[in-house]
């Protein structure tokens, strides 16, 4: 198959996308053990924040047409503090002690800065007149009872997991996390740790796309290395099968080589095909299917290619069978380009780049000397993928592109 036959990039997510519905069997969990998981159900606030008019800055509260003139003195009445509000309505001519957080008394309209108040044997003057309204939280500023706060859908965070808490919800209904089982397959990998061969080589494919799984909020089940034998390979698929993955995700042998025995073994045990090779650079040898209700992803053997195919394809498939909506969304982000390149050719091309600001404030981007996608160091050393599009003309250092950030945490 030439490159111009291949299928493209996007195209190859959206039919990895298409089918990827929530998974069922959500689960409830408490505020604390929620974190990083998605939400199967929207929030619903339980009460209004804040429940009162509440004071946003220490001072005074003051009815403000007592201070149109400015040798108006009001006389202190009280305090108002978080938890301890001052109870009565303030009359004309009176004003109360205010801190952040308290409530606003019945009567005032307005906040007197501390730092703007002259005060003299239990009377107040404004150094400044206040202003109407300011530094006052309205009732419901935040959010409102019976309202939405977060929507099913919704990666939780630290934040999400604040705005949930302050919503009176001690706990939450979260989509089950998807089981993915990887398999690494090749008789030159070792596992770390072990004393490899003359000619073999430390597996590490399947480390990173562990990770990345576990970021995307899915269960990863590493079930080991597996020889390039047909019957071992089956072996594995067994195993998958017999883990109840929701997706197996296979490392190495999805390319043409008399070695590379992986469709064989999964068009042996059922696997539906959808598409094998894409026009991505690395990547191209990427095969995705059914294998009964679990989606298979056959990931390059190269580890970056393995990498790159990883967050672009796998990570959204988590998503969407965890319910984001926005799991296919455009994750890119604009640049300029930190030197020239030549046209690129056959596939789109996923480069590895460091990133920097110049003088102006620009993003620049600027791809690695070196491209092989067996070069893990170079992956380290790179904050982003610089995009380039099948066919794009040669460009010049300065010229605009797109990203797309790695995050290594």
């Amino acid at each position: 198959m030439s490159d111009k036959k291949l299928l493209g990039v996007d195209e190859a997510l959206g039919r990895i996308l298409q089918s990827a519905c929530p998974l069922d069997a959500p689960e409830t969990l408490s505020l604390a053990k929620a974190h990083g998981r998605t939400l199967a159900k929207d929030v619903i606030a339980r009460r209004t924040q804040p429940p009162v008019d509440v004071s946003a800055m220490d001072g005074y509260a003051v009815r403000r047409a007592d201070f149109a003139n400015p040798a108006t003195r009001a006389r202190l009445i009280g305090e108002s503090a978080a938890g301890h509000g001052f109870i009565s309505e303030m009359k004309p001519g009176e004003c109360v002690r205010i801190f952040t957080g308290a409530p606003v008394p019945a009567g005032a309209d307005a906040i007197l800065l501390q730092e703007d108040a002259i005060v003299e044997n239990g009377l107040i003057a404004a150094a400044a007149p206040p202003e109407p309204g300011r530094h006052i939280r309205r009732r419901g500023l935040d959010f409102s009872q019976g309202a939405p706060a977060l929507l099913a859908g919704t990666r939780l965070g630290a934040a999400e997991l604040a705005l949930a808490a302050a919503t009176n919800h001690p706990d939450l209904c979260v989509a089950r996390r998807p089981r993915v089982a990887i398999i690494a397959s090749g008789d030159e990998l070792v596992a770390p740790g072990a004393e490899p061969g003359p000619t073999q080589i430390i597996s590490c494919n399947d480390v990173a796309v562990a990770a990345i799984v576990e970021a995307a909020g899915g269960e990863a089940i590493e079930l080991g290395i597996f020889r390039d034998d047909l019957t071992d390979l089956k072996r594995g698929l067994t195993q998958a099968r017999e883990a109840r993955a929701d997706v197996l995700v296979t490392l190495g042998g999805a390319s043409v080589g008399d070695h590379d025995l992986l469709r064989p073994a999964l068009a042996s045990e059922g696997m539906t095909l959808d598409f094998w090779r894409i026009a991505m650079r690395p990547g191209k040898p990427l095969i995705f299917g059914r294998l009964g209700e679990a989606f298979v992803l056959g990931l390059p053997g190269n580890p970056v290619a393995s990498y790159v195919c990883a967050l672009v394809f796998l990570a959204p498939l988590l998503r969407a069978l965890q319910g984001d909506p926005t799991a296919g969304g455009d994750k890119t982000e604009g640049a300029v380009l930190g030197c020239d390149l030549p046209a690129n050719k056959g596939r789109r091309d996923f480069m590895r780049a460091t990133l920097m600001q110049d003088a102006l404030g620009h993003l620049v981007a600027r791809p690695q000397p070196l491209q092989d996608s067996s070069l893990l160091t170079e992956l380290v050393r790179s904050q982003a993928l610089l995009l380039r599009e099948i066919d794009a003309p040669a460009a010049k250092a300065g010229d605009p592109c797109r990203i797309l950030r790695l995050r290594k945490d």
